[in-house]
């Protein structure tokens, strides 16, 4: 706002303390930190008054407006955009006639899908069975090698 540094905040404050004095600088800095809080909310009241006056006049339609004109492609997409959700919105693909081409497309692409989602899951369920296999001959394999080791162990331990 003022463009001040901590090089001037410096020398305003010790300005300030050669002036006012050590016993009053703590009182003067309270009151001018309420005159620039009330200030502030002046400021931000008047803001406000003008944005609801702007508001009442419609410069925000002449705003839109000029926008429109400046970016008439932007301006168009919006539009496209806007009718293409409307269009999403209003669409029910449960409510097909079943007896029609579209019902019937539907009713295929349906089945299709879940015959892909069974096939899916089955060929995850021999995926699965055959690495639990793997890993059960894996643990007999390494049981089996262990197996004869442990007779020795004991043999020696007893001699």
């Amino acid at each position: 706002m003022f463009d001040l540094g901590w090089t001037e905040l410096l020398v305003i404050g010790v300005v300030a303390l050669i002036v006012v004095g050590p016993k009053d600088l703590p009182m003067l800095f309270r009151n001018v930190g309420r005159f620039v809080g009330k200030a502030k909310g002046m400021a931000r009241e008047f803001s406000r008054a003008m944005h609801d006056a702007a508001d009442d006049a419609g410069v925000n339609d002449v705003a839109k407006g000029l926008k429109a004109a400046a970016n008439p492609v932007g301006t168009a997409m919006d539009g496209v955009k806007q009718a293409a959700q409307e269009m999403a919105s209003s669409i029910d693909p449960t409510k097909y006639d079943p007896e029609s081409e579209t019902g019937k497309l539907a009713a295929e692409r349906a089945e299709n899908a879940k015959k892909i989602q069974a096939s899916t899951a089955r060929a995850a369920a021999e995926r699965k069975a055959r690495e639990a296999e793997e890993a059960l001959a894996k643990a007999e394999e390494y049981e089996a090698a262990l197996a004869p080791a442990e007779p020795k162990a004991e043999e020696e331990a007893k001699s």
